[in-house]
């Protein structure tokens, strides 16, 4: 079979959890071809396994205005963006992109949405891409108009120039892979399935894949692009307006996918309901849990015993989300009733420390001033703050052998991978009641409402005075682990759905591969009666 893989600043280029999930599908899989679309991404490929192909890693770039100089350093641009749209194609853009707008701004806009993106896509592919288009002076025209119209959203009504003008920009580059040159037989035509590893703007290829081809469409989303889009903080000082016309679009989009889409595999229930609020039928969704490596895991996992038993360990980023302060307000409580407990604060490590980070060792030394057993001796804070690849958290699986128990205060979570790695390691934990925390645990662990440190602190405390049941649900939540979140569950997950997905699309015939069946059995036995039978079955006179 042949897999059209599509990723966006992942695979075969980035190495993060994303990059290493599409590795271990492409290499678990090996019986499949693999065509890897990396959108946005450019240069020399790493080495890959011997089933897969960097199809096309270019990004067009963004379009060019006509009459300007064409090209971008290290970028592509489409075959036929260094030409403007004649009369007749920009009346049809015109037509398009109103369409496309009028669908954003209107409150039961989806289906004008999608005609006008298909349009686009149509224009798009017929001469080569959008040549300025886009950014061009008719497209601004069109989303004011659109904006204006009657029944348009409260939030679009009040757009004004500069975030029309603003806006187009996004939506350009959204749209960008309308102009790519992927849309050929050659290409994703040739494609038995598209696998998009992510939705929005990365799975817009495989739609128009199908649009255009028929190809089944499978979309597999580890987290919600329209939740992360409204989580984010790189559109605050932005217009009220603007991120309503943002957020319609990143709606629209997400809806269209689903819709459209043969099946959905959310990695979790948190972003199966996701999908639900927008549009997916639920009788096309099918949770497939991520693989995670648990190899690395498994001799902590075997050494019940290891660890301190009166240190709770903490793993993640340090961002507000993951509220830190209420861990420490927590923990002082815990302090306050077990004078012996300790805090490892294991932060992964980034280019420059943010002020938060600042923040909660300022706090940590406030709420916890460092003891001395004497006048004359050096104090130690029962909190410490480490980087993980440091002499003292030099790799995961030392950080979790290194206590008791494994606790997260965050407010917001997608699918917390430092959860299924304490679980791997057969360390109990005390979570915050936030996205798939519920769902991976299972009853493994303790869960508690966030923004309560008083109720965080409780639980902890019940497991640092009872190790029995602390070793009881770390043996628990290393067998569910093993049974749901593993590398090979995840691939035999796929190994079905992409024969399932196959089996139910239509055979297409590409030049050159013969039609099945086209002679019969007894053809290929020698003798005078396979001759007859061939004759009589093609119709053609016996000799």
């Amino acid at each position: 079979m042949r897999i059209g893989l599509l990723t966006e600043d992942g695979y075969p280029y980035a190495t993060g959890e994303s990059g290493r999930w599409c590795e271990r599908l492409v290499r678990g899989l090996g019986q499949h071809q693999f065509d890897l679309y990396a959108l946005g991404r450019t240069g020399t490929p790493p080495p890959l396994p011997p089933n897969a192909r960097v199809a096309r890693a270019t990004d067009p770039g963004p379009e060019p205005d006509p009459g300007h100089r064409a090209g971008r350093t290290g970028l592509r641009e489409p075959r036929a963006a260094r030409r403007a749209y004649g009369r007749h194609e920009r009346r049809r853009f015109t037509e398009a992109y109103h369409r496309l707008a009028g669908g954003l701004c209107a409150e039961d806009g989806a289906t004008s949405f999608a005609d006008g993106l298909y349009a686009l896509a149509e224009l798009a592919r017929e001469h080569g891409g959008l040549p300025g288009a886009l950014r061009s002076d008719d497209a601004v025209r069109a989303l004011e108009a659109a904006c204006r119209a009657p029944g348009a959203r409260r939030g679009a009504a009040a757009a004004g120039l500069p975030d029309h003008l603003a806006f187009a920009e996004d939506l350009e580059r959204a749209l960008r892979p309308l102009s790519l040159d992927w849309y050929g037989d050659d290409a994703l035509g040739a494609a038995d399935l598209c696998h998009a590893a992510a939705g929005g703007t990365t799975a817009l290829p495989g739609l128009l894949a199908k649009r255009f081809f028929g190809t089944p469409l499978l979309v597999t989303e580890y987290g919600a692009p329209l939740r992360a889009h409204y989580l984010s903080a790189a559109g605050a000082d932005r217009s009220a307006p603007l991120r309503a016309l943002l957020a319609a679009l990143h709606g629209r989009l997400a809806g269209e996918i689903y819709r459209q889409a043969s099946l959905l595999t959310p990695g979790n229930a948190h972003t199966r309901r996701w999908q639900e609020k927008c549009g997916a039928d639920r009788a096309r969704i099918r949770t497939v849990h991520p693989g995670m490596a648990a190899e690395r895991f498994a001799e902590v996992g075997e050494d019940e015993e290891s660890g301190d038993p009166a240190t709770l360990v903490w793993v993640g980023r340090v961002e507000p989300a993951k509220d830190l302060v209420g861990l420490l307000h927590a923990f002082a409580e815990i302090r306050a009733r077990q004078p012996d407990a300790r805090l490892r604060i294991v932060a992964v490590p980034v280019r420059e420390p943010g002020a938060y980070l600042m923040y909660c060792k300022g706090l940590a030394a406030q709420l916890f001033p460092d003891e001395a057993a004497g006048a004359h001796a050096v104090g130690e804070n029962p909190v410490t703050f480490e980087e993980l690849g440091g002499p003292e958290a030099p790799t995961l699986e030392d950080t979790y052998a290194s206590g008791a128990l494994v606790v997260m205060s965050s407010l917001v979570e997608g699918f917390p991978a430092s959860l299924v790695e304490a679980m791997f390691c057969a360390r109990a934990t005390v979570s915050t009641d936030v996205g798939a925390v519920v769902e991976i645990i299972g009853g493994t662990g303790l869960v508690v409402p966030p923004r309560n440190p008083r109720a965080l602190a409780d639980a902890c405390l019940a497991l640092l005075r009872d190790p029995g049941r602390r070793h009881r649900l770390g043996a628990a939540a290393r067998a569910r682990a093993l049974e749901l979140f593993t590398v090979d569950q995840n691939l035999a997950a796929f190994r079905g759905i992409y024969l399932e997905l196959l089996s139910h699309a239509p055979v297409r015939h590409r030049p050159g591969d013969g039609v099945p069946f086209a002679h019969p059995a007894e053809a290929h036995v020698p003798g005078s009666w396979a001759h007859k039978a061939v004759t009589a079955g093609t119709g053609a006179p016996d000799a």
